[in-house]
């Protein structure tokens, strides 16, 4: 029977220290400013409950920024089209408005991507995964990181009328 080699890990707290922001940004570029606060206290959830059974202390940015978008797509997925009640009274919600993001045309036309898509540019570019990284959070191949984020950029480039030239 093999035993699991136990790792010194680095304390959580210095874990939490040293990456809350990129894990605050990238819960924030995936689901939204009015989600992303929930979706990255979940990600600390779910990561301090995990981290004392890890069995390698080696890029611990990429696995907390997987636990992440990872955490992003349960809350798209949880979210699935209700009927309202006839009953109650409309409730009324104020948060950021995209107008209020910088570029809000280059969001809204991320925010319209296909939600692969959308995920992978955003682990790309707002993570700043590499494709190796990218492809294990949407567990797929690098190789098909590679395209899903050839083709976002393509859509991108196309809705928002920037040539190459």
């Amino acid at each position: 029977m093999a035993t699991e080699k136990k790792v010194a890990l680095p304390p959580f707290q210095a874990l939490v220290d040293a990456h809350w922001r990129d894990v605050a940004r990238l819960a924030r570029a995936l689901a939204g400013p009015v989600d992303g606060d929930d979706v990255a206290q979940r990600a600390w959830e779910k990561a301090f409950a995990a981290y004392p059974e890890l069995t390698s202390a080696k890029n611990l940015r990429s696995w907390l920024l997987t636990i992440t978008a990872r955490c992003a797509t349960d809350l798209h997925r949880a979210r699935r089209p209700q009927s309202p009640l006839d009953e109650a009274p409309p409730v009324a919600v104020d948060g950021p408005d995209a107008a209020d993001w910088p570029d809000p045309d280059l969001w809204q036309a991320v925010n319209n991507l296909p939600e692969r898509q959308r995920f992978a540019v955003t682990l790309k570019y707002v993570g700043d995964l590499d494709h190796h990284g990218v492809a294990a959070a949407l567990d797929t191949t690098p190789a098909a990181s590679r395209r899903l984020v050839s083709d976002a950029l393509a859509t991108l480039r196309t809705k928002l009328g920037v040539n190459d030239d």
